[in-house]
Order: C-alpha cells, then sequence, then structure tokens
C-alpha cells in the first residue's frame, strides 16, 4: 500500500466523406485540477466529494482508504459500518494552504474487501464548507474510468499532484491478505509514495473523483505488502515493480442514499457488506 505515514483523448476519429482521410477530433479541454477540496489527515490523504445527487444541506463526506482508518487496518472481510468518529482532517484551498479544520461525526463505511476505501461523514454540510471556506466538493463520477485517460492523484498530505494516464485494470489486485477488484493501474509516472494514500484520483477532462489512489509495488515482491500483484481470470500473476493503483469510487455512488446515508441495500450497490 501507499501506507501510512504513522510508522513510517481517447482520441475519436471522425470518418470523413467516402474515400476522405479520418480526421482525429480536437482533445477535449483540460479542466483545472488543484487542491481544493482535498484534505490531509494526520497520515494519509484524502478530499471531500459528493455524489451527483447530493444536497447542499446535506452532512459533507470525506474519503480515504480503508488502511487510513485511526482504528488500524480492516481484517480481510470486515467492514466498518457507522462507527462513531471525531476525526479531523486540514481542508485545503486551491493553492494547497490549510483554511480550516474539518471533523468526522462517524465513519460511515470503510472496508479493505474488494476495495480499500473509507468515507466519513463530517459535522458540517456542503454548505456550511462553501459559506465558511468558499470549497467545493469534488464529485464522484458515476462511471467506470476509461483506459487511457488522463488523470491526476492529488495527494493533500503532501501537497503534491502526480500526472499520468489509466493504464489499464487488474481484474484482481492482491496485496498480502487482501483483494481488490477491477483496480486502476496508472503509467508509470504517477509513482505514489507513503502518504498519497487515500489520494483523489481526478480526470482532468471532467475534474470528477473517478478512483482513490491505494497502493503501489515497491520492491518487486509477489503479492507481499507493500507489493501487490495482479491476478487475472486464469488466475496467472504477473508483477508490476514501480508501477501503483488506485481502486475505482463509481461503485459507491449507488450506495449513497438520500442525505449522504451509506445504504448498502440500494440498487446497483455492489460494496460488500458487515
Amino acid at each position: 500500500m501507499n501506507k501510512p505515514l504513522a510508522g513510517a483523448l481517447f482520441s475519436l476519429l471522425l470518418v470523413g466523406a467516402a474515400g476522405a482521410p479520418a480526421v482525429a477530433a480536437p482533445a477535449a479541454p483540460a479542466v483545472a485540477v488543484t487542491y481544493a477540496g482535498t484534505v490531509a489527515l494526520s497520515n494519509c490523504s484524502g478530499s471531500v466529494v459528493r455524489a451527483p445527487a447530493s444536497q447542499p444541506n446535506d452532512p459533507a463526506l470525506v474519503l480515504s482508504n480503508g488502511h487510513c482508518l485511526e482504528t488500524g487496518f480492516p481484517a480481510a472481510g470486515e467492514v466498518v459500518k457507522d462507527q462513531p468518529s471525531t476525526r479531523s482532517f486540514s481542508l485545503l484551498n486551491a493553492s494547497g494552504s490549510k483554511v480550516g479544520t474539518l471533523r468526522a461525526s462517524k465513519i460511515s463505511y470503510a472496508t479493505m474487501t474488494d476495495t480499500d476505501v473509507s468515507i466519513y461523514q463530517l459535522t458540517k454540510t456542503y454548505a456550511q464548507i462553501q459559506s465558511q471556506y468558499g470549497i467545493t466538493a469534488l464529485t464522484l463520477n458515476d462511471a467506470r474510468p476509461t483506459q487511457g485517460s488522463s488523470i491526476k492523484v492529488v495527494s493533500g498530505y503532501w501537497k503534491r499532484t502526480y500526472s499520468c494516464n489509466v493504464d489499464g485494470f487488474a481484474y484482481r489486485l492482491k496485496e498480502g491478505v487482501w483483494t481488490w477488484k477491477d483496480s486502476v493501474r496508472y503509467t508509470s509516472s504517477c509513482n505514489t509514495i507513503g502518504g498519497t494514500s487515500g489520494s483523489p484520483v481526478i480526470d482532468t477532462t471532467t475534474g470528477k473523483v473517478v478512483a482513490v489512489n491505494n497502493t503501489g509495488n515497491e520492491d518487486g515482491g509477489r503479492c507481499t505488502d507493500n507489493n501487490p500483484c495482479e491476478v487475472d481470470e486464469s488466475g496467472n500473476v504477473t508483477v508490476r515493480q514501480g508501477i501503483n493503483y488506485a481502486q475505482e469510487t463509481y461503485t459507491i455512488v449507488p450506495c449513497i442514499a438520500p442525505g449522504n446515508k451509506i445504504d448498502l441495500s440500494r440498487p446497483g450497490c455492489v460494496l460488500p457488506k458487515p
């Protein structure tokens, strides 16, 4: 994992008239990706996020990794749901300066099974954060990321941004006792490090969050802690030393009910249940 530090355009081809050569459409302009809305945890990174249907007066949510929980790594198969928490988060503005401290009221959801996410509910609403700090939450995309798309990994802990592309997807990503499904694999320029865990992965065309950064193969080890391996549908194992990964977040969206409640019984919600 990009372990906590506690202890350590797609070119769309347009076919012209018959006989005319194909002409590449102009690439969609990239949106400005800043630190606004990202947060620094005591040991990790994160971001204030909203679902497409979240409302201004809903309690705001913070997204990070399951392995960033203040209570330690969840066991394989473990799901944390609606657990009280008073954890604090340093809220950053566009330039990466701290503008305030946000506080959790609970851990709405966390797991390291199938995915590696933690979702905290805050004591403030989106409207209150906007009014007090001038910061708007990042929006979770409701669609799976696209291979080849341009992304940025924005670390609130380090105040550092990594730029690369979605290289592909790991059918299964295995690290120690944990296994994650359909993980995003970065191209090599997103060489994330410890403390970047929980960083939002932002699509530079839409400005939306498509994944949450969580791990990388540090030493070339095979399926061990800090050395995840890819396992395909046939069980074949591939080790990619120096390559880093993230967990898709579009699967979270169907689980967010009105009022920003995490409801695992909602249609389309496939997050692991307790």
